[in-house]
């Protein structure tokens, strides 16, 4: 029961993350960033060749491969949890890290070299994407549920 839950939110993650790049990349790409919030808020476009505040630059291969690595235990561990907190936790690391590695795969230059497209801007903060905002939101239950002392399998 929890394993679907797990992946129908990966899933989520997923299909949400890849939209909203698509859209990104259709109407913000060479564009000036659109505010929603004022400042606080807006939409900018970037396409990122490494990992997280454009970390690794030349490294997507290793950072491809790492989230085809995770990807895979992700899957396995789902498979066992217990707890519906854990699942969506779960759920949310895994399509966190498929959207981006669909980038990776997909995007130019080319397969495993792709760059990572970023569109949401906060003030002082890097461009980010929903399949960031999921891994960051993922850690974030994954830590309130340990303190809370909730174990993954029971």
């Amino acid at each position: 029961m929890y394993r679907r839950r797990a992946f129908a939110v990966a899933f989520a993650v997923v299909t949400f993350d890849q939209v909203t790049k698509a859209l990104a990349v259709a109407y913000l790409e060479g564009h000036a960033p659109v505010p929603l919030l004022g400042t606080w808020l807006q939409l900018s476009f970037a396409r990122n060749p490494g990992a997280a505040f454009s970390v690794g630059t030349g490294m997507t291969w290793v950072f491809s491969a790492f989230a085809v690595v995770v990807s895979v235990l992700l899957v396995r561990t789902a498979r066992a949890v217990t707890h519906a907190g854990w699942a969506v936790a779960l759920g949310a690391t895994l399509g966190g890290a498929l959207g981006n590695l669909c980038d990776r795969v997909l995007r130019d230059p080319g397969p495993l070299r792709g760059h990572v497209v970023d569109f949401i801007a906060l003030p002082n903060y890097p461009l980010f994407n929903i399949a960031d905002s999921a891994l960051v939101c993922a850690a974030a239950v994954m830590v309130l549920l340990s303190l809370r002392g909730i174990e993954m399998r029971s």
